[in-house]
């Protein structure tokens, strides 16, 4: 991944976000598991060198431009967004509880970005060679069609053979999956290719449908990925190198848990833009839960810049 500056392209869906109780003050925004980790990563990265670009389908009216806006702001390259005339973005209300868990609503199933593949040739596999690394999370290959996914996972491996690094991270969400056997297939397809693996416990669990988190931790540790991170909640982080050494990240406490929207996603950023920067797994790992941490103190996927501000 040499040379000053590494170049990130990250695939997935970026949906509108509406956060409130039904028929109560709805708070406006944007997110998506593999938008927030662009979005974190350009902060993180800003300063080390590291270029991110997000890759999407996006319609031709007023909220799809304001979204590109506010990523340009955020200086998420919009090189790969394709535009498609008719379609619009997704969207999907929050609501969180006592304890800063959530439940979503989701109104997607004619997104833009489902439609991204529709065409001969994207701008991401037009440009596949010029990515020093690629992301790809469970949900960016959930919501494609069967097409789409194919090509998707092709343009995993074309990066991977001209030797740059897949990122994979396991988001699963079974409602996303026509059936569970293709949502094993694809995941085991997308693990062969990637040599880093973002893994979340809980959701290599309701995956592979094991009886206990502990069960799931131990076949997770026998990926094909060259280097696996184990993300445990609370728990310290299962970190393995790519020499085959396990180590383990502790997290940090915080005083109250408000919102865990996009813990993960900050998670895989905060990890990218140390690991790309040159630290050890192990390293990146401690800094992704510290940004982590962070961001599950404030409410939204995407918190201000200034509350992270002392981390980058």
């Amino acid at each position: 991944m040499g040379g000053p500056l590494r170049k990130v392209a990250l695939f997935g869906e970026c949906m509108l976000e509406f956060q409130g109780a039904a028929f109560g003050a709805m708070q406006q925004g944007f997110g998506g598991d593999s938008l927030n980790t662009a979005v974190y990563l350009a902060r993180c990265g800003r300063d080390l060198g590291i270029s991110v670009s997000y890759a999407t389908g996006l319609g031709d009216d007023r909220w799809s431009a304001a979204l590109m806006e506010r990523w340009s702001a955020e200086r998420v390259g919009l090189d790969l967004v394709r535009r498609i005339p008719g379609r619009l973005p997704g969207l999907y209300l929050i609501e969180v509880d006592g304890h800063g868990e959530r439940s979503f609503s989701y109104w997607r199933d004619t997104s833009a970005a489902k439609a991204y593949f529709d065409v001969p040739q994207t701008p991401l596999e037009a440009t596949l060679d010029q990515w020093d690394a690629l992301y790809v999370s469970g949900i960016s290959l959930a919501i494609l069609p069967e097409s789409g996914r194919e090509r998707l996972l092709a343009a995993m491996q074309a990066v991977r053979r001209r030797g740059g690094s897949v990122v994979f991270d396991n988001n699963f969400r079974p409602r996303l999956w026509p059936d569970r056997a293709q949502a094993l297939d694809c995941y085991a397809r997308a693990f062969a290719t990637a040599n880093i693996a973002l893994v979340t416990a809980e959701d290599h669990q309701a995956l592979h449908q094991m009886d206990s988190l502990d069960q799931a931790i131990s076949h997770a540790q026998y990926l094909p990925s060259e280097e696996i991170i184990i993300k445990r909640g609370a728990d310290a982080t299962l970190v393995r190198s790519p020499q085959g050494e396990w180590g383990q990240a502790v997290t940090e406490r915080v005083p109250q848990v408000v919102d865990t929207t996009a813990a993960g996603d900050s998670f895989a950023a905060g990890y990218l833009s140390r690991r790309l920067s040159g630290a050890s797994s192990l390293e990146a790992s401690l800094f992704g839960n510290r940004l982590a941490a962070r961001v599950i103190q404030y409410r939204g996927a995407l918190i201000p810049q200034q509350a992270m501000a002392d981390l980058v």
